[in-house]
């Protein structure tokens, strides 16, 4: 199904483009909806999911937190701090042919992956100390 191309759509993408940090929904609508009022959270809420699933954001799945998007929708990996919640980019090389390495004895088709590290970020770890 072919979704239009909305004012509402393209506020939402660029306001991700111009975030650098990962962005929960809520931090995107509160961005939106600081410079468009009238935009609904439900509206932004929706317009990340169809831009997610078009591939033109991408959607980091947190365990046990919100889901983080970014920009960035080249193939990598993230790392999460388990201080702050804080999603980083893992600056590492892409694993060629991952899926087809995988092997599932449960019969279950795996037909994505998403790599998602744990860790303590630099702030944290300073605040440690």
């Amino acid at each position: 199904m072919q979704t239009r191309n909305t004012v509402q759509r393209q506020i939402v993408l660029q306001t991700v483009l111009q975030m650098h940090d990962h962005p929960t929904a809520d931090n995107v609508y509160a961005a939106v909806a600081a410079e468009h009022p009238s935009i609904s959270k439900a509206t932004v809420y929706r317009n990340l999911n169809q831009l997610a699933s078009q591939g033109e954001i991408r959607r980091v799945p947190v365990p046990n937190g919100a889901d983080r998007f970014d920009f960035n929708t080249s193939e990598h990996y993230h790392v999460r701090c388990e201080k702050c919640g804080a999603v980083y980019d893992v600056h590492m090389p892409h694993i060629e042919n991952l899926l087809e390495q995988v092997e599932d004895t449960s019969g279950v088709q795996v037909l994505r992956y998403d790599i998602l590290f744990e860790g303590i970020c630099k702030d944290c770890q300073e605040n440690q100390a």
